[in-house]
């Protein structure tokens, strides 16, 4: 990914669409074609002091593009003169940051795919694994480990969804000239262009592509990385001492504290949920780049020269680091069954509830009924299921064997084949 963003890639692929452009005026007949041929010849490739040749340029000339097509000219000769006839910087820019940026995503779909292969393989193996579900950090009903992941890939998808969305949304070229009403070019050397390069044509352009194209470019990297956020603060919380479910790996010879040497931190979760916070504020700085004075000012330049490289080395990055934790995260299924049982059963109070509305009762007294019985778990430190089996006005609707019934576990979880279909398109 970071190669993507050296000096040297970037001054090929200016000089690939300078060269896709002087071929698309010699099929326009607006250039000879010996000028082309002397061009492709000399155009050659980029070494870092060839980079460094045309910084020094820019050091006298104060603008990247001039220097760059006077570092041409020198190399070249006179066929150079050929070059950017008819086009802007922004002609150059665009088009180059186009093909960059749609790169990145490539590479970042592949890193996608990676997560989602790591949470499907997790999902299955841990399919039946039960364990409690939280709401507002407070005991609800049994889930399993396996469907909390099932609905971690089904985010993935969407998040990969927006991603292959933008990547159709950024891969936009333009050959338009200073204000993009092709006044000394045609729309037939833009045409060719972006065919040559793989991009489309943008269908209407003043002297930039138009910046909310980059802002839905980030915004995609932005939610993933929230995606990536909301799971690793998941991983935080089941990696608490307290509830130890789940854990990161932790390597032989690694440390967790100067000070404690019993720590094992979440590090790697915790690195992840800080480097979300980078992606949306490239998200917001990108959106920042929208509203451009009239046809064009070059306030969005300074921005994207930030954003554009790191943003998607750190969303590459993120993604590697979560595919490995994924992959290599620490599950402990008896851990999981002690938290299940930690209460006595009062999760399984909602089963009693409806039971006793099937059987006639109101709704809300039966709501007292199993309301006060579970509270006496929390204020006196009684048997959930004594409590019930004790409280005579739940005994002449339910009989002991109905009562236990309701504390079966595998009740709230039979239905995952069915959630694995959907979300998998198997259920095995």
């Amino acid at each position: 990914m970071s190669s993507l963003w050296s000096d040297e890639a970037r001054y090929s692929r200016w000089r690939d669409v300078e060269l896709a452009a002087l071929e698309g005026m010699v099929e326009a007949g607006l250039a000879p074609r010996e000028a082309l041929q002397d061009c492709l010849a000399r155009a050659g490739d980029f070494t870092p002091e060839d980079a460094a040749k045309i910084e020094e340029i820019e050091r006298t000339t104060k603008h990247d593009v001039i220097a760059f097509l006077t570092f041409m000219e020198e190399r070249v000769g006179p066929s150079a003169r050929w070059l950017h006839l008819g086009m802007t910087s922004s002609d150059v820019l665009d088009t180059s940051l186009a093909l960059t940026l749609r790169d990145a995503l490539d590479l970042i779909l592949k890193d996608v795919d990676r997560v989602m292969a790591a949470v499907e393989k997790r999902a299955f193996e841990h399919k039946h694994t039960l364990q409690m579900g939280r709401s507002h950090g407070i005991h609800a009903e049994p889930i399993t480990f396996g469907h909390k992941l099932a609905i971690w890939y089904d985010e993935l998808r969407r998040a990969r969804t927006r991603l292959e969305h933008a990547r159709d949304v950024i891969a936009v070229g333009k050959i338009s000239g200073a204000v993009g009403t092709f006044a000394h070019l045609p729309p037939a050397v833009e045409e060719h262009v972006c065919r040559k390069l793989g991009l489309k044509p943008a269908p209407a352009s003043s002297q930039v592509v138009q910046r909310d194209r980059h802002a839905e470019f980030f915004t995609a990297l932005a939610l993933l990385g929230s995606s990536i956020e909301k799971f690793a603060v998941e991983i935080r919380h089941l990696q608490r001492t307290e509830v130890r479910e789940a854990e990161e790996p932790f390597t032989a010879g690694q440390k967790g504290s100067s000070a404690m040497p019993h720590k094992r931190n979440p590090i790697l979760s915790e690195n992840l949920t800080g480097l979300a916070r980078l992606l949306r504020g490239y998200a917001v700085s990108a959106m920042e780049d929208v509203a451009l004075w009239h046809e064009r000012d070059i306030s969005h330049s300074s921005v994207e020269r930030v954003i554009g490289p790191d943003a998607t080395i750190l969303a590459d990055f993120m993604l590697i680091r979560f595919a490995r934790l994924m992959e290599d995260l620490r599950v402990y299924p008896e851990q999981m069954k002690k938290n299940l049982d930690l209460l006595g059963g009062v999760v399984n109070s909602q089963r009693l509830l409806l039971e006793l509305a099937r059987k006639g009762m109101d709704r809300q007294a039966a709501y007292v009924i199993v309301q006060r019985n579970a509270m006496k778990l929390y204020e006196e430190g009684l048997d959930f299921r004594q409590a019930l089996l004790a409280d005579e006005d739940l005994r002449k609707m339910m009989t002991p064997e109905e009562i236990s019934d309701c504390f079966s576990p595998g009740y709230h979880t039979r239905h995952m084949d069915d959630v694995f279909q959907r979300v998998f398109g198997r259920s095995a």
